[in-house]
């Protein structure tokens, strides 16, 4: 099942897509995709309606973030092995684990702001696993009940931020609109193995991430229990897990997004984003 939010921001209703690819509208029957409505049998509940008896939504609406009331969204850094090499830094022994400030989502297809003083604005094409129900001490085997889905994020980055201005990388992870999410929250009988989906992004065209999340160090069951050790997961949190190769930081020379750039993104199974990116005014 495919989950969405269309409509203006902050405005946003719940719908899900039908078997010919059109939008139907939930809000008859869950007032947003948030909370107790995110576990895995509620989400069961709503994709067993019938799907061509609830209201079509008309034209192209505007997606918003496929997810609401997002408490916590966390990344994790290097974990792609062949990522790690491009920037010439070496896998963990355990995963970097950083915030990016719930503020920053936006939705898939939203125009992305380069924020003022940025030199350095950088894409991560990544795999984000939405949690469903509270998870705290849960196993490796458990994991995956804890999940409501599986959704794209394009974990924006300014790099001179992140690592030349002293402190952690969550300054260079969180300014306003650097976290796209959507198009789609696809629930997990969609995605049989998360460990083997093809991911690329485009930068006007020209394509830049070409990967897989097979090269994932920590994959989506361990991070899902790892996290879970130190802190709750709760309904609408994020994990974004790391991004494959291809980021403007690892090429030589660096290359970084400006005024005007259009990126587009995908993950096998999960759709497409395009963004703009504009200047902060």
């Amino acid at each position: 099942m495919k989950f969405l939010r269309y409509g203006a921001p902050g405005a946003e209703k719940p719908a899900i897509v039908d078997a010919d690819g059109k939008i139907r509208d939930l809000s008859a029957h869950v007032s947003d995709l948030s909370g107790a409505a995110l576990s895995p049998d509620a989400l069961a509940k709503l994709g067993a309606l019938d799907a061509k008896s609830l209201p079509l939504v008309e034209g192209s609406p505007r997606l918003g973030p496929c997810v609401a009331g997002t408490g916590k969204f966390i990344c994790i850094g290097l974990n792609y092995s062949d990522h790690a090499a491009e920037t010439g830094a070496t896998v963990p022994p355990e995963p970097i684990i950083f915030m990016k400030a719930s503020s920053a989502i936006v939705g898939p297809n939203d125009d992305v702001v380069i924020p003022r003083g940025s030199e350095k604005t950088d894409w991560e094409v990544e795999l984000g696993v939405v949690i469903g129900k509270t998870a705290k001490y849960v196993s490796e085997d458990d994991a995956l009940d804890y999940v409501a889905g599986y959704c794209l994020t394009n974990d924006v980055s300014e790099r001179a931020f992140q690592a030349e201005r002293s402190g952690q990388w969550t300054k260079g992870k969180s300014c306003d609109t650097f976290g796209p999410l959507g198009p789609w929250l696809v629930t997990k009988d969609e995605i049989p193995d998360p460990q083997n989906l093809g991911m690329w992004l485009t930068v006007n065209g020209e394509k830049m991430q070409d990967g897989s999340s097979k090269t994932m160090v920590y994959g989506v069951k361990f991070l899902v229990s790892y996290l879970s050790q130190f802190m709750s997961l709760h309904p609408g949190d994020v994990i974004s897990t790391g991004t494959p190769p291809g980021v403007g930081l690892g090429m030589k020379p660096p290359r970084f997004l400006k005024a005007g750039d259009v990126v587009e993104l995908g993950i096998e199974g999960l759709g497409s984003q395009k963004q703009t990116f504009v200047a902060d005014i």
